[in-house]
This record gives structure tokens, sequence and C-alpha cells, in this order.
């Protein structure tokens, strides 16, 4: 590959690199074409983007993004999953396929520039989605606005029973 070609690569991950939500790195040895083109169309709904990449090339661009840390796990053939979504949803792509197939191995992840392991990335998968995570916090909030509003209706339904006793006892004199 001419030079000018591998800048243009290295230049593109590190953009890549520094503007995503999160980055899963797979081990994708013994998939077929078509189940690597299963797996992109599972990932691309959920704006994340499957590459192999060249390991040398992606030390380079890890480099010039400031994490220099990150580059020990590309060793091997390696893939990336960079993620622009939400990280979880992806990272539960990931898990899922590789439990169907088990050449796919997950091998570490980076959210943010925290350095995740492979147990970390698994127990990311686990977590549930932002949506439902949104659905139980208005859930949670909403719950003691419900409780008050009951106990403020307490003493109302009260007088309202009080007074409908008395129109009853009024009545049947």
């Amino acid at each position: 590959m001419p030079k000018k070609e591998k800048v243009q690569i290295v230049e593109t991950l590190t953009e890549k690199i520094k503007s995503n939500n999160g980055i899963i790195l797979t081990e994708y040895q013994g998939l077929t074409v078509d189940e690597l083109s299963e797996l992109r169309a599972k990932l691309r709904p959920l704006k994340c983007e499957y590459t192999v990449v060249k390991n040398t090339l992606t030390r380079k661009a890890l480099k010039n993004a400031g994490l220099d840390n990150f580059a020990k796990y590309f060793e091997g053939p390696t893939a990336i999953a960079i993620e622009n979504g939400d990280p979880v949803s992806a990272a539960k792509a990931l898990v899922d396929f590789s439990k169907d197939h088990a050449k796919l191995k997950v091998k570490a992840g980076l959210l943010g520039t925290t350095i995740l392991s492979q147990q970390e990335v698994k127990a990311l998968a686990n977590l549930p989605s932002r949506q439902v995570l949104i659905a139980k916090t208005v859930g949670t909030l909403k719950a003691p606005l419900y409780g008050l509003v009951n106990v403020l209706q307490g003493p109302i339904r009260k007088l309202v029973y009080a007074l409908e006793a008395v129109k009853r006892q009024q009545v049947s004199k």
C-alpha cells in the first residue's frame, strides 16, 4: 500500500477514534464473509461501524489520539466496532453474536478514555439499554409525586364521604 494511502487511513482512524462513544475490539478469525456481513447488518442500525483493521496503522492512530495504553490489545487478527450510538446496544449485539458464533471473540473495549476488559464489555452488554434506563428513572421520579397526590386527596375524600353520610341521614329522616 502506498504511503499516502496509509497516512490517509491513519488520519481517518484517528478521527473515528476521537469522535466515538465507544470501541470494542474483537477477534474475528474463522468467521465467513456471510457471517461478517450478518454482524455488520446487525450493528448498522445501532450506528456502529465494524471494520477489520491493520494493527500497525491502528496503533499509530491510537497514538495520535493519545490512547497509547489501548494499543497493547491489537495483537493478531483484530476488528474494531466503532460506536457512534448507544455503547450498550452495540456491546449487546456483539456479545449476543459471539454466543451464536464461537469464532467471534470480544477482546477489550474503550469507553471514552477508560479501557474495558473482556469481562467489563460483557458486563456492559448486560446493562439495560439507554431507553430502558431513562424509562426506569422517569418512573422512579414519578412514583413519589403520585404518592403525594394521593396523600393530599385523602382529607378531601374523607370530607366528601362525611358530607355524603350527612346527606343520607337528612334524606332518611
